[in-house]
């Protein structure tokens, strides 16, 4: 795979903004898991290789479990995950493929039943970012293990 441009280096002020992004995500009251679940599960979906390298790292690092990460793609085939992980995962699967059906109805009242409607914001906000850092490094290549 060849790289290609490197947006990082081409549009600072671009970059800048997208990390400004994630130090405000970083403030808001979305659990570590919950933010690895959902930018992991985006990433799969997206068949982003960087971003699943390094968010699978960083949830190994807080402390989730091997056996949870690699079932992550097939979370709703078992009891491995909680009612509000589940919730999280579905909100992240409709958003993701934005074009198939968007946030459900179902999605989203199922989702208020754990959480407010702040956090459920916070959650599409963490969607939101992941699948614009998805669309960055599939679309230039960026490589497993690339340091910024």
């Amino acid at each position: 795979m060849t790289t290609r441009v490197k947006i990082h280096a081409s549009q600072p002020a671009a970059w800048k903004a997208m990390y400004g992004l994630e130090q405000y995500l970083a403030t808001t009251s979305v659990s570590k898991t919950h933010k690895e679940f959902i930018k992991l599960r985006a990433s799969q979906i997206n068949h982003c290789a960087f971003c699943i390298d390094m968010h699978s790292k960083d949830a190994l690092k807080n402390g989730e479990t091997i056996q949870r990460l690699l079932l992550l793609d097939a979370w709703r085939e078992t009891d491995l995950f909680t009612e509000e992980e589940k919730a999280v995962l579905a909100i992240t699967e409709d958003i993701t493929p934005i074009s198939e059906k968007g946030l459900t109805e179902e999605t989203y009242q199922n989702a208020l039943k754990y959480f407010s409607e702040d956090y459920i914001a916070q959650i599409i906000m963490v969607a939101v970012a992941i699948n614009a850092w998805n669309r960055i490094s599939v679309s230039t290549h960026i490589a497993v293990g690339t340091k910024f």
